[in-house]
């Protein structure tokens, strides 16, 4: 079958560079992606898949059986949205939506699961079990679209018994894939907090709460719950990434806000941070006379790959590829929703290179100047299929 898989792979390229090209030239902001969906139930329809949408608003969830269809349950997943962005490259298939661009690679990865999707119903007869495709909504805004897709069902009538899911990497050259068990993305919570006092004159001081030195001591003082008090051999990240307050060169204003992000790869010091922050925040802000409030959304949670189904998955991958072009990948401290379903079952989250060799590793991901290598697409479908196909729990 693997010879088969490669072949329909080849076979589809073309037609799925076109379906590419048409996703990045029609981009969608998270929960927005109507045209999206029907893009993506039109081809199920294509190709006879059946499938039920919308789910979480904008989802859709494929069912293409294989022989004996109870024998084995696994799922496929790709999102779907789109961000903020303005693209800046000047390619034939650039966005056609002014601010908003496929900059994180969702275009590729439903394209992929698309061209996974035409493999496998091509070859029902030759493979056991069934496999749900999860075109998913949202992964770049709170509260994730895969919490409202598990939610919803998707992983419901039939339940699989493990979910796999794909990211491009453009620290990857084209050709090569990477895997990593255990804890492999960061959690993501977002910070927004709010100092006020009594403002004034600028040349008094004394009369007024300065508010815009309360803040920056809160700021300073954030990076100690860092430094001292987390465990050293757990990494995380706090940043503040926005400081908002003040008008002009002579007032001290009455509100300052800022904002920023906590990741950690440990929920148990998670949740101790926050009370951590929260109390930083209190303290600093009450020393000064100030006050002060503190929301911190719980965002993702860690990804965690399952120990067992990413060492199938990539014994798999190195029997489509070979074992000199699946490589480790190191943990990261960006998020994804993703991690939602492996805490509901098994999962292995994987990475696809998509970096041109000749030219090295390119623009980032989240970047107006993100695009990747093509000849990537093709080894994404296939991939997909054969893990699809074949990946047991």
């Amino acid at each position: 079958m693997l010879a088969q898989v490669k072949s329909l792979a080849r076979e589809i390229y073309p037609q799925l560079i076109a379906i590419r090209h048409h996703l990045h030239q029609h981009p969608e902001l998270s929960f927005q992606e109507h045209q999206t969906m029907q893009f993506i139930i039109g081809k199920l329809q294509e190709w006879g898949i059946p499938y039920r949408a919308p789910v979480a608003g904008t989802g859709v969830v494929g069912l293409i059986e294989g022989q004996n269809p109870q024998s084995r349950i696994v799922a496929l997943r790709a999102d779907i949205d789109a961000l903020p962005i303005e693209e800046a490259n000047d390619v034939p298939y650039r966005s056609q939506h002014p601010g908003v661009m496929h900059a994180c690679g969702h275009d590729v990865h439903t394209t992929c699961l698309l061209g996974a999707a035409y493999i496998l119903q091509q070859l029902r007869r030759e493979w056991q079990g069934t496999v749900k495709l999860i075109f998913q909504p949202g992964e770049e805004k709170h509260p994730g679209g895969a919490s409202l897709m598990i939610r919803d069902g998707a992983l419901e009538n039939p339940r699989p018994s493990c979910i796999l899911g794909m990211h491009v990497h453009p620290e990857l050259p084209v050709g090569y894939l990477g895997f990593r068990s255990g804890i492999s993305m960061a959690s993501a919570d977002e910070i927004y907090i709010t100092i006020r006092g009594k403002g004034g004159h600028a040349a008094s001081p004394h009369l007024t709460t300065d508010t815009i030195l309360a803040a920056s001591h809160v700021v300073v003082a954030l990076q100690q719950v860092i430094s001292r008090q987390k465990d050293p051999f757990s990494p995380s990240v706090l940043s503040i990434c926005a400081f908002n307050g003040g008008y002009t060169t002579n007032v001290i204003p009455t509100e300052v806000k800022l904002l920023g992000t906590f990741r950690a790869m440990n929920e148990t010091w998670r949740f101790r941070a926050h009370e951590l922050i929260r109390n930083t925040v209190q303290h600093v802000t009450q020393a000064m006379g100030a006050e002060a409030e503190v929301e911190i959304p719980v965002g993702y949670p860690c990804l965690v790959n399952d120990e067992q189904v990413t060492t199938a998955a990539r014994r798999l991958a190195e029997q489509y590829l070979d074992a000199a072009h699946v490589k480790d990948v190191d943990p990261r401290m960006g998020a994804e929703d993703f991690a939602f379903y492996s805490q509901v079952i098994p999962a292995c989250f994987f990475r696809l290179g998509v970096a041109a060799p000749e030219k090295g590793v390119g623009p980032t991901v989240h970047t107006p100047q993100f695009d990747i290598d093509e000849r990537a697409i093709e080894i994404g479908a296939g991939i997909m299929a054969w893990l699809g196909a074949h990946i047991q729990q």
